[in-house]
């Protein structure tokens, strides 16, 4: 609750319409904003984000407080009534409110005109003054670009399929309470949230138990998570496939959708729902919960599909049921800020595209490792093991995004298509695996036997053959790539978390008869997926001082110093939020398209098969905490790769 002693000693309503747009305000600033079909003046008392709280004249029913995300910093201006509004010039705040107006409220007296009157301090006529930052003008021109968007001024609802389920409390509703909080989603009655499930829950039900995993969500206050939940309903299903319950939430959608003014009425459904019931719910939405006037979109969770005859048929019935442009399937690892970067870095700089190409490049790693077991989730992790849970989805959209041809278009209305199709020409490439370029393993206990091994988690079925680590070696039969090997390299207990591309260049020619035989080290270009996300290029360089040794260093843009610390942080959102938004917006570039989906089971499906069934492939044990089987070390030793052990990138050793 946010409580003020603002005075209103006149009224302070606009008669006019006009056109707003995001400045950059602070605590104590005259604005003006749009409520109710209205121009109202108010004065800023809270912010988050790009969201302000406007302290505003009370009317009936209001206690003259309002949530915004569209206003205008006031000016020296007349109403139609001729009555001064605002006695400020612009960019003159009331500035400096007390300590207590930072923690939610503020107080004052009324002043000539009905300013709040506050004596400014050297600091304050500063701060007046203040100036933008380079980060602060990159997120305004972001939020005017998303509230253009035809969603947004449109009547929204978001239908969570499977909201009792544990996806949906943990991702898909803290995705969308992010979106809400920075202004992304339509406001008032235009926004409708509706969960349905088998379950048997209340309205409130469903948000208490929403409400402990919003808490979490990064900067974001109990208010503001309130307000979210208040939006939030819930509806049981028998199942399904239970049309008789889909075509009443379509009609108490339609309801409210009617009250819109422009009668356009958009859905989005959100399947937090196992693979299995996909195509019974696409069909159920198709009879019966499409939108008559807007898009109707669907977002999918992966795995899409265990095998290529499993994924093949789905893929087929899902698009007899909707085309491919209303289907989203979802791998959070396209939604990632570092695998967003990698087609502009890779083709927005000169130096990039000249060495990205077997001339240059000697391999390149993709790899994905936690720092601990399933967890006591054994027995769900035993029906997909680590190469159909990481390599097959996650590192396969790395890899193409890594070493596709450049596409016709990377931003842009036709991008979303260019870059897919550049993407399956790429897989159609990837030549058949040989399972002597296979190492898979499992984990034991660690070397203290304070950990579990896999196979002591109750839940694991006992002799399980499942993969926890997997070394798969790829090569791509193209003119760029040919010759290159591709290491897609994953596991779980390992000896620490984390997801990189390492992309290491060839030897120096001369190199050794240049420095008279001293180490000149390879240079690598090292992509920090997460965490710390980075780029770091390994350079040779002399040692400082009257020492003449090479000495491997780096290169480095570390993300959280250049952009999220600071008076110029970014606001850099999850993956699910990201895809969330782009699935709103209608750009699919960071989406698995069918065919694609096709093409990568077949190059995976015969490693499975053969792994599966014990054919030619040992199964090794590896110490929990361990960098994996050592076989899988003297593979990528094998594949000409060279390993600095002496390095340390940020006092961590590689």
């Amino acid at each position: 609750t946010i409580t003020t002693n603002v005075s209103f000693p006149q009224k302070l309503r606009y008669t006019t319409t006009q056109n707003y747009i995001m400045e950059d305000v602070s605590i104590g600033d005259r604005v003006i904003f749009s409520s109710q079909g209205k121009d109202e003046v108010g004065i800023m008392v809270k912010r988050r984000g790009l969201l302000i709280c406007v302290q505003f004249e009370p009317t009936p029913g209001t206690n003259g407080l309002l949530w915004v995300d569209n206003y205008r910093l006031l000016a020296p201006e007349t109403n139609s009534d001729t009555k001064t509004i605002n006695p400020h010039p612009t960019f003159a705040p009331i500035i400096n409110p007390p300590s207590t107006a930072v923690a939610g409220s503020i107080s004052g007296s009324s002043g000539g005109g009905g300013g709040l009157v506050i004596e400014p301090t050297k600091t304050d006529m500063i701060r007046s003054q203040r100036s933008k930052t380079m980060a602060k003008q990159s997120e305004l021109a972001s939020h005017q670009t998303i509230i253009s968007e035809s969603y947004m001024t449109s009547s929204l609802s978001i239908i969570v399929v499977g909201a009792s389920g544990d996806l949906a409390k943990k991702k898909t509703y803290p995705a969308l309470l992010d979106l809400f909080s920075h202004g992304h989603l339509p406001r008032g009655e235009n926004l409708n949230i509706i969960g349905v499930a088998r379950s048997n829950m209340t309205d409130n039900e469903l948000r208490e138990r929403l409400k402990p995993f919003l808490l979490k969500v990064a900067d974001v206050d109990e208010d503001i998570v309130d307000d979210f939940l208040s939006r939030c309903k819930y509806r049981a299903m028998k199942s399904y496939e239970d049309r008789d319950a889909m075509g009443l939430v379509s009609q108490e959608l339609e309801v409210l959708e009617a009250q819109h003014a422009s009668k356009v009425a958009n859905r989005l459904y959100y399947f937090a729902i196992p693979p299995n019931v996909f195509l019974s719910t696409a069909a159920t939405i198709k009879a019966c919960g499409e939108s008559k006037t807007g898009f109707t979109r669907l977002i999918v969770e992966k795995p899409f599909g265990r095998d290529l005859e499993s994924a093949a048929e789905l893929a087929t019935n899902l698009s007899n049921i909707f085309p491919e442009d209303q289907i989203y399937r979802i791998d959070h690892y396209l939604g990632k800020e570092m695998v967003q970067n990698m087609l502009m870095m890779r083709f927005g700089n000169i130096l990039f595209r000249n060495m990205w190409d077997r001339k240059s490049v000697s391999s390149v790693q993709i790899s994905f490792k936690e720092d601990f077991g399933t967890l006591g989730r054994g027995g769900y992790f035993d029906n997909y093991g680590i190469i159909r849970d990481i390599l097959q989805n996650h590192l396969m959209q790395v890899l193409a995004l890594v070493a596709m041809d450049e596409p016709a278009q990377v931003f842009g209305p036709d991008a979303g298509q260019s870059i897919r199709d550049a993407k399956v020409a790429l897989i159609k490439k990837i030549k058949p695996i040989q399972m002597e370029h296979v190492v898979v393993g499992q984990y034991g206990t660690d070397p203290k036997g304070k950990e579990p091994a896999y196979i002591d988690d109750p839940t694991v079925p006992a002799g399980s053959k499942t993969p926890t680590f997997a070394t798969v070696v790829m090569y791509i039969d193209n003119e760029r790539w040919a010759g290159v090997p591709f290491i897609l390299r994953a596991g779980k207990a390992l000896n620490e978390r984390k997801a990189e591309v390492r992309i290491q260049l060839q030897d120096v020619p001369g190199a050794a008869s240049t420095f008279d035989n001293k180490d000149v080290f390879r240079n690598e270009l090292v992509i920090r997926l997460q965490p710390d996300e980075a780029v770091y290029l390994k350079a040779t360089m002399k040692s400082p001082g009257l020492n003449t040794d090479p000495q491997q260093v780096e290169l480095d843009l570390s993300y959280k110093e250049r952009f999220y610390t600071g008076s110029g942080s970014v606001y850099s959102p999850d993956a699910y939020t990201r895809l969330m938004l782009d699935t709103l917006m209608g750009k699919q570039s960071a989406f698995v398209r069918g065919d694609e989906l096709i093409e990568s089971w077949k190059v995976w499906d015969p490693v499975l098969n053969q792994v599966e069934k014990g054919e030619n492939v040992p199964m090794h044990t590896y110490e929990f905490g361990s960098r994996g089987p050592p076989e899988s070390d003297l593979l990528i030793s094998s594949l000409g790769y060279s390993r600095n052990m002496s390095y340390k990138w940020h006092a961590k050793e590689e």
